[in-house]
């Protein structure tokens, strides 16, 4: 049945695509002139001309979206406009995080198109991919290759002009690194996968770079738990797809593991490496206190995930230790835009601190007015340090300890 859908399909996309060349290239003023007494007087040909370029947008449109990973490309979107909001500091501009989330959009599709140029031949071995667009053959590989490099150019120079450099040169890094490195990487290393998780993460750093123009210490909470989530969300698959995974040709992790012990270590101590997040989030001033709460409630939730696929390695674990990394990331990143600071809370705090200050740690100064006679005795608070003050002190003692005191 489905043969008999895609043959129909097929053919009703030759027989439009020979007609409009058919009637394109005739020069003849009769033969245009009887094909539009032929339209004209026969609305059966009309509709049946209308449901072809129906028939033809669905088909490339399927493929498309095919092509482009829809929902992986999506979820990509989500981390970089999570990006955006939290790099915003206060008021979001909506119509920037719109280019940001459009350009991010289309430099994903382009590089998951290229993706599957490149393993053509291995998804057509592999059950779960073989009935994509190219391997199918729904589309030839240089239609495929010029969608790739359109929507690839066209979101790198959105970003480019509608954000900044910074974000445009994070976009096209990234879409090098998947489509150059981590692609042809899986045939040869099961690195692959930290390679990807790379991949992964710098999304939400491109949509910080879009809202403030730089990258700090406080825009790497975010790419960091990409980071670490990855690595158990795809040792979880790579774990109950190995048999496909072999059959295609790539270098997982967990084929050189037949016991799917070390598989699911590795997996267990990236969930652990995720508890932290939370306490830094707060700490540099990034979320409120509650979060903190709430990250460590569900980083401990796919770790006792992860504990029990190490202790029962079954395809049945792996799949719910699977489907707890799915739910992790939303929740994680609703939290941050639930529990994020703005600047103007970050000031209203420190300027409460200063105003709840004992006498004992407050300075007395001195003024000279313009003519230098009077002296007024004011009371100057102690400032206080933003929360990243401290990462120039420790882990790197090298570096100066900034100053924050305003000109």
């Amino acid at each position: 049945m489905i043969g008999t859908t895609m043959f129909k399909r097929n053919w009703n996309c030759a027989t439009l695509y020979s007609r409009l060349v058919n009637s394109s290239s005739s020069s003849s003023l009769h033969n245009f002139t009887h094909i539009r007494s032929t339209f004209s007087s026969s609305p059966s040909v009309s509709a049946s001309k209308s449901n072809d370029l129906i028939s033809l947008a669905r088909h490339y449109g399927n493929c498309y979206s095919q092509l482009s990973k829809a929902r992986l490309s999506l979820l990509v979107v989500a981390t970089s406009g999570t990006g955006f909001v939290l790099g915003s500091g206060g008021a979001v501009d909506l119509s920037m995080l719109s280019y940001t989330c459009l350009g991010t959009m289309m430099v994903a599709a382009s590089a998951s198109t290229l993706n599957q140029v490149f393993e053509i031949k291995n998804d057509a071995i592999m059950r779960r991919t073989s009935q994509r667009p190219l391997p199918s053959g729904r589309i030839t590989v240089p239609h495929a290759v010029g969608w790739a490099s359109s929507v690839g150019l066209a979101g790198t120079a959105l970003l480019a002009t509608q954000t900044n450099m910074l974000a445009a040169g994070l976009a096209a890094s990234n879409l090098v690194l998947y489509s150059f490195v981590y692609t042809p990487l899986k045939q040869i290393h099961p690195v692959n996968t930290w390679v990807g998780a790379v991949v992964g993460a710098i999304p939400p750093l491109l949509g910080w770079a879009a809202a403030s123009g730089d990258i700090s210490l406080n825009s790497l909470i975010l790419p960091a738990a990409l980071y670490f989530w990855q690595i158990p969300h795809f040792m979880a698959l790579a774990y109950m797809c190995r048999e496909d995974y072999a059959a295609g040709g790539f270098k997982m992790y967990s084929l050189a593991d037949p016991s799917g012990r070390k598989t699911a270590m590795v997996a267990m101590r990236n969930s652990i490496y995720l508890i932290p997040l939370g306490f830094l989030a707060y700490d540099w001033g990034v979320t409120s206190g509650w979060f903190c709460l709430e990250s460590t409630a569900l980083t401990l939730a796919i770790s006792a995930a992860a504990f029990s696929f190490y202790r029962d390695r079954t395809k049945e674990r792996a799949r719910r230790m699977f489907h707890a990394s799915l739910l992790y990331l939303p929740v994680f990143m609703a939290g941050l835009l639930i529990h994020r600071r703005t600047d103007n809370q970050h000031f209203l705090e420190v300027n409460a601190e200063g105003f709840m200050k004992s006498p004992s740690s407050v300075e007395t100064s001195e003024m000279d007015d313009k003519n230098g006679n009077q002296k007024i005795k004011g009371r100057q608070g102690t400032r206080a340090r933003p929360p990243v003050a401290y990462a120039s002190i420790a882990p790197f003692p090298f570096l100066p300890a900034p100053s924050y005191d305003i000109v």
